[in-house]
């Protein structure tokens, strides 16, 4: 997110209504590089007049001085600052609202008792029903423990609430799905797990958001083994999904074939690991992964995490050994969900003819967009301003629709497989370039693409409840 969306201030600042005055107000926040974006007149009295000024500011930092520089101007004074991204939030981003009517008596005694009690029978008698007469058919909890939110790291429950409401909104703005987001406070595994457990009854699906790695690997595989709705962790796998279906629209582009290509993957975390194996089941030629200590190889259990162990027995066949730069040498792609500035212009040279350069970290990629673009053939990022931007907003709301829609049982690795080929396929052959390999967030085509395949992979691997999509 740049600066200039994430702190715009709207300053209500009382003036003396004299010719003038305005200018010298406007010439004091340009001279203390403010970016002016609306002036608007709140009240105009004989003497004074209240303006509402939008300023765009580098941080809260050089907020805090501007309105300092503003208030120091004779016959001025700042009487209130308001944060644009502080009042979208303001009460938070969510809201309940019935479906049905209720303005009579005989509207209560339909959606309450009496007549509630013959629906609650039929459902006892067979659990499934509860798809057909609750809102479980379309409707996800969206779990976090707050231990690994966004980029910020470990802020706790309360404050992941406002990135689980986020979460909700893209729910039902993209894939009217009604999500419902549900903060832990608990980081405990086993109480992560039983309390989903408790609460799944209510729900459709299950997306985990911002768990820490490894606590994500083991509440994911657990949930997947023990409840009959799907199950996913989105920073894993959402951004799996994404990387896979970019990727097999830049191998079309260098004329690679993904079955002979050798990856290099910096940074082997919860969404490092599910790229891996993501493209391990796509039948990827070779991966070559990359943490902080080096080339991950077996052997090396010391310095590894038991997923990372799993990852070493199945990777880097060859048996590289050193660091990321001699991983690099020969290979055809790289993809970096790790830190920014680790790419030079050396290393991406060494990489083979046509090379595929994913520089996934935020806000800073592991390499300058331009710098590699005059290097690699290919480049995507994880940033809105630039060309390819892989975002996992693309891949979980069509993922889930899909599920949903066939009532399924689990969420599957072909189910997943299948979204990242529908996500590809959303850009015709003919339109994929160098700079358009994965379509937009706001593509209206996603959601449907994704969820169709979805659905059609969860009944062809026998996971579906339900045999056939909605309107077919």
């Amino acid at each position: 997110m740049s600066a200039g969306v994430a702190h715009t201030l709207t300053l209500r600042c009382e003036i003396e209504n004299r010719p003038g005055m305005l200018g010298r107000l406007t010439t004091v926040i340009g001279e203390h590089g403010g970016d002016i974006g609306a002036i608007d007149i709140v009240r105009a009295e004989r003497n004074i007049v209240i303006r509402d000024i939008t300023v765009r500011v580098q941080d809260e930092t050089h907020g805090d001085l501007l309105v300092s520089a503003i208030n120091r101007v004779e016959q001025v004074r700042v009487l209130r600052v308001s944060d644009r991204i502080f009042l979208a939030h303001m009460g938070g981003k969510l809201a309940m609202q019935s479906r049905v009517p209720l303005k009579t008596r005989d509207d209560l005694s339909i959606a309450y008792t009496p007549g509630v009690a013959r629906v609650c029978q039929a459902i006892a008698e067979d659990l499934d029903k509860a798809f057909t007469y609750t809102w479980k058919r379309n409707s996800v909890a969206v779990v976090s423990d707050g231990s690994a939110i966004l980029g910020l790291g470990n802020l706790g429950p309360e404050a992941a609430m406002p990135v689980m409401e986020g979460k909700a909104i893209l729910f039902k703005e993209l894939a009217d799905i009604d999500a419902v987001p549900l903060c832990l406070r608990s980081q405990d595994p086993d109480v992560i797990v039983q309390t989903v457990e408790q609460i799944a009854p209510s729900f459709g699906g299950i997306n985990l958001e911002d768990i820490a790695s490894p606590n994500c690997f083991m509440v994911e595989g657990r949930l997947h083994e023990s409840l009959d709705i799907p199950v996913m962790h989105d920073d894993q796998h959402g951004t799996a999904v994404v990387v896979l279906a970019a990727l097999r629209n830049a191998l079309r582009i260098v004329g690679k074939q993904i079955n002979t290509v050798r990856v290099v993957v910096n940074g082997v975390g919860a969404a490092g690991t599910a790229i891996i194996r993501a493209l391990l089941e796509a039948g990827i030629g070779e991966v070559t992964p990359v943490d902080r200590h080096g080339i991950i190889r077996s052997g090396d259990d010391a310095l590894q995490t038991p997923m990372q162990r799993i990852i070493a027995s199945q990777t880097n066949r060859d048996g590289r050994v050193g660091n990321l730069a001699v991983a690099l040498v020969g290979a055809d792609v790289f993809i970096g969900v790790s830190r920014g500035n680790i790419l030079s212009p050396q290393m991406v040279q060494s990489m083979a003819t046509d090379p595929v350069v994913f520089a996934l970290a935020n806000p800073v990629p592991e390499g300058d967009p331009d710098m590699l673009r005059q290097y690699a053939r290919v480049v995507a990022t994880g940033r809105s301003d630039q060309p390819n931007q892989i975002n996992n907003v693309l891949s979980f709301p069509g993922i889930f629709r899909g599920a949903l829609d066939v009532h399924a049982l689990k969420m599957t690795s072909g189910m997943r497989l299948a979204a990242a080929e529908a996500l590809a396929g959303v850009i015709p052959p003919e339109e994929v370039s160098e700079e358009y390999i994965i379509p937009s967030v706001f593509n209206r085509h996603v959601v449907p693409a994704i969820a169709a395949a979805v659905a059609h992979a969860a009944i062809t691997e026998g996971v579906a409840r339900r045999m056939h999509l909605p309107g077919a």
